[in-house]
């Protein structure tokens, strides 16, 4: 199995502009994220970026850049571009690694990637792992999964699903309320890969009714039709940087991995 990984980053972003280029312990975001997908089985990874500035500090550190167009509303269809700039085959696996995710492990991105070679029905793989307090499940930005018996996704959401009668209704839980059965939720686990001729569909459906409520664009391919096959992660993935304190976070753990 091949698979092409591609790190789509923009420098808009609303909370920390100027994301993939923030000091992460002497390096830009992007390049440790470019490294995490470098240390992978990737054949190829490509930066995909409508940004100069991002664009040129890629190229300084090595890395294969892709100059993407500017008016694209999401990761996926940047993607596309890049899957239709470079000729992929329809078959082509294509891995969506995210850009401010810099501490990815490599196993988990060659995971979701043999994931999808292996389940031919699907259009898109994804991992998820373990909700395990009662907090994450009603945080709306941790967004949940359920799925099937079979491993194919049946709805994302930001809410609290499936959802727990007996402890959410006429009660009010805190953080140290246990969860009953902590195997029934599933955190969804940002990291996709994608049939290149899945991407070249995707770009021509609007956004799903569902899609804009909930602002997962994943569920735009299951109101569609498409499947998405959920593998719970083989190894803990951290999380991204969305907040000022999320940087804080990342940066205090690289600087104790390098001390």
């Amino acid at each position: 199995m091949t698979y092409t990984a591609v790190i789509p980053a923009r420098f808009g972003s609303t909370r920390l502009p100027g994301k993939p280029l923030l000091d992460l312990a002497g390096k830009p975001m992007i390049q440790w994220v470019w490294e995490r997908a470098m240390a992978s089985k990737a054949e190829r990874v490509i930066i995909a970026t409508d940004d100069g500035r991002i664009a040129d500090v890629a190229a300084a550190f090595g890395a294969e850049v892709a100059v993407t167009r500017s008016d694209h509303p999401s990761g996926t269809d940047r993607l596309a571009e890049v899957a239709e700039k470079f000729s992929f085959a329809p078959d082509d696996i294509v891995v969506n690694v995210q850009g401010d995710e810099p501490m990815i492990p490599p196993a988990v991105i060659d995971q979701v990637a043999a994931n999808l070679a292996v389940n031919p029905t699907a259009a898109i793989a994804t991992l998820s792992e373990p909700i395990e307090g009662i907090e994450e499940l009603q945080n709306p930005n941790a967004v949940k999964v359920v799925a099937a018996s079979n491993g194919m996704a049946m709805y994302f959401s930001r809410a609290p699903i499936p959802w727990p009668r007996e402890l959410l209704q006429g009660q009010a839980p805190n953080a140290t309320t246990p969860l009953p059965s902590p195997a029934a939720w599933q955190r969804h686990i940002g990291i996709y890969a994608y049939r290149a001729s899945f991407l070249a569909r995707y770009v021509t459906w609007i956004p799903a009714d569902v899609e804009a409520l909930e602002q997962l664009e994943q569920l735009r391919a299951l109101y569609n039709g498409e499947r998405i096959h959920v593998e719970p992660a083989v190894a803990p993935v951290p999380a991204g940087v969305d907040t000022e304190d999320d940087l804080s976070a990342v940066r205090k753990r690289l600087r104790e991995e390098q001390a």
